[in-house]
């Protein structure tokens, strides 16, 4: 382990993971990837699957020892469908040993970071594709394809670009992690924008 760590600060560069659960935040961070070549960023797991909370919490773990910081991406409606809330709180604290670990919590789902790149609301969606169906007052074409997401010079990052510092100003106002009370939105993603290594 102690290896591992020494590693991490003897690194010229600094190299940063990102954990997600979801299609949508794999192709937004790949497009993230391309347009932002500077950023070293690895996204896990490369092919999007379904996992379970433990094993998300696992690969944070694993790759907290490589990297340089590890962003967790977590989208809260499923987890709140499947009843999983106390879970997700307890492994959130026991990441508390990793000074490298971030957690950037969306409720209900990535789409509201999205959303948040053309207007500010702290509107609560109890469901994703409520925000979806706001979502596509903006962009009206949105589809959650990974074609959609990647088309070529005309992708979901470089549309949603020009509104970024908007986005990330937006996050802010309605970020307050009060895990007893769910019946709010929740975007955390100004937490990697903001990062202090990445400059966009």
């Amino acid at each position: 382990m102690m290896r591992k760590r020494t590693k991490i600060s003897k690194a010229k560069k600094q190299t940063y993971a990102i954990i997600v659960d979801g299609k949508t935040e794999v192709w937004y961070f790949q497009m993230l990837k391309r347009n932002e070549p500077g950023i070293q960023v690895n996204i896990e797991p490369k092919i999007p699957q379904k996992k379970k909370l433990s094993e998300q919490y696992k690969k944070v773990c694993e790759l907290a020892e490589y990297y340089t910081k590890v962003f967790w991406i977590i989208d809260l409606d499923k987890i709140i469908q499947d009843n999983k809330l106390n879970d997700l709180i307890k492994l959130l604290r026991q990441l508390n040993v990793y000074g490298n670990v971030v957690s950037i919590i969306n409720n209900p789902c990535l789409e509201l970071w999205f959303l948040l790149h053309y207007k500010p609301t702290s509107k609560y969606f109890p469901k994703c594709d409520e925000v979806e169906k706001e979502l596509k007052k903006h962009l009206k074409d949105y589809k959650k394809t990974q074609k959609y997401f990647t088309k070529q010079n005309n992708d979901i990052y470089l549309r949603l670009k020009p509104n970024l510092k908007f986005a990330i100003n937006n996050a802010k106002q309605i970020n307050n992690k009060e895990f007893n009370e769910m019946k709010r939105s929740i975007c955390e993603m100004n937490l990697f924008f903001d990062n202090e290594k990445i400059q966009l």
